[in-house]
């Protein structure tokens, strides 16, 4: 993507707020929107304070990997850099735990929102998941109602938020239980009645990622009629294919945990069916198409039309989930 595509005209003097920045995925979003839309006006970064580092710290610690130094080779790269406002915040908390003055300036100026901020991991508690993945969107959901100039809440999704479908296509599946209830269930619910009854819940899910993925979906095609709704559905995201540098990762997470055991020689040798294809994508191709779908969906014709039909605002995604719901196409390696 170059500067003067049409995708980084599309961000020139946009406000982008983005949640899960200090993730894999998420600095990678970052350094892409930075170095290749640099005439957009603001990133807001919703950062928590940490293992004894404020949000701000932080924000300094991730600027300073390498997934930033080709950024910061340029020329205008430091100034590019002043573009990231650190906003202390906590997803899981009412209100985001925001203070006055970011929530306004939030409200007056964010057009557009990638929603990242997720805990991953696939052995952490029912209550863990259920209150970080589901709890803290449905935070962010509310606040972003209140946002004036909003123009699409692209919410990042997982191809195995359904792992009962054969063939996962671009709609809305129905989650198993209604997500409001077991928000419910498990702010009041102890931790040993709540293991007792996650294998009866989870079913088909193999994990409480995938589950608590698949009640968020629900719950924010929910918000449809308030706000103007995206899903991205990537599949398993894995190292940089070119973007930030080839090879780039900087976690052990499924593949790659695979993959370093191999070649330090720990693991030498496993069950699987040589038959069947990975179901990855390198980082960058995932953050690009991003990217691509904040552009696509508020310039598509279909969508101004639909949204007009609607008496929604012309520039703003339709708020009809069943009508655009769009998916990141899953790589194959």
């Amino acid at each position: 993507m170059e500067d003067t595509s049409v995708i980084a005209e599309f961000y020139r003097d946009r406000h982008v707020l983005i949640t899960g920045a200090t993730g894999f995925m998420g600095k990678v979003l970052v350094e892409k929107l930075l170095r290749c839309c640099p005439d957009l006006s603001t990133i807001s970064v919703l950062v928590r304070p940490k293992k004894g580092k404020k949000s701000n710290e932080r924000i300094q610690d991730i600027v300073s990997c390498p997934v930033f130094d080709k950024l910061r080779d340029q020329p205008d790269g430091e100034k590019l850099l002043k573009k990231i406002n650190c906003i202390a915040g906590d997803i899981t908390q009412p209100n985001l735990n925001l203070s006055n003055d970011d929530e306004k300036t939030l409200q007056d100026s964010v057009d557009i929102i990638f929603h990242m901020a997720a805990n991953v991991r696939f052995d952490q508690s029912l209550k863990t998941a259920v209150l970080f993945n589901t709890g803290g969107t449905k935070n962010l959901l509310d606040v972003a109602c209140t946002f004036k100039k909003l123009t699409a809440f692209i919410h990042v999704s997982t191809s195995y938020c359904h792992c009962n479908e054969v063939r996962l296509e671009e709609k809305l599946y129905k989650a198993p239980h209604d997500p409001r209830k077991i928000l419910d269930m498990v702010s009041w619910m102890d931790e040993t009645m709540l293991e007792s009854l996650t294998p009866k819940l989870l079913k088909s899910s193999p994990n409480t990622y995938a589950y608590t993925k698949c009640l968020t979906e629900q719950l924010v095609s929910e918000y449809a009629s308030r706000l103007p709704l995206v899903i991205a559905r990537p599949s398993i995201v894995t190292a940089a294919w070119k973007e930030p540098m080839p090879g780039w990762v900087d976690n052990l997470n499924g593949p790659t945990g695979m993959l370093v055991g191999a070649g330090k020689g720990v693991i030498r040798s496993m069950h699987c069916d040589h038959t069947l294809e990975a179901n990855i994508e390198p980082v960058d191709c995932a953050t690009n198409a991003l990217i691509a779908i904040g552009w696509k969906v508020v310039t598509s014709p279909a969508t101004r039309d639909l949204g007009q039909r609607f008496g929604h605002r012309p520039e703003a995604l339709l708020r009809q989930p069943l009508q655009r719901v769009l998916v990141v196409p899953e790589g194959r390696v």
